[in-house]
């Protein structure tokens, strides 16, 4: 789970720069994916050691669902983005969007882990 974490930070950073020179680099907040993919991505690099595993993993899904509360408002506005109606800032709400569902897969993949593992102590 470490490695997908960091790939997970990676494609966040990623998607925040995007977002940030698409939308005109007009504000710092369109950086906040890449703020969270940094996170993430220290914490997989951190999980990468066996005896920090469990704790830096458990610390990035609570990460990223605290990361899902911040962006599921785009998904609320994507079915208009999609639509084509006019938007204030809809890089905003396409980055949210992006955001709030890679943050979900994550999750989805992080609590599997969680039960696998915990499946493999018992067991």
């Amino acid at each position: 789970m470490a490695k997908i974490t960091l790939w997970f930070g990676l494609g966040l950073m990623a998607l925040g720069i995007v977002g940030y020179i698409g939308s005109g680099a007009e504000s710092f907040t369109a950086l906040i994916p890449a703020v969270l993919g940094l996170v993430l991505a220290v914490l997989g690099v951190v999980g990468a050691q066996e005896s920090r595993r469990m704790m830096a993993m458990h610390i990035a899904v609570l990460v990223a669902v605290i990361g899902i509360i911040g962006s599921v408002g785009g998904l609320t506005s994507l079915p208009d983005l999609l639509s084509g109606n006019d938007l204030e800032r809809p890089w905003a709400v396409g980055v949210q969007s992006i955001m709030a569902i890679v943050l979900v897969v994550y999750v989805v993949l992080g609590v599997r882990s969680f039960i696998a593992a915990r499946r493999a102590r018992v067991g």
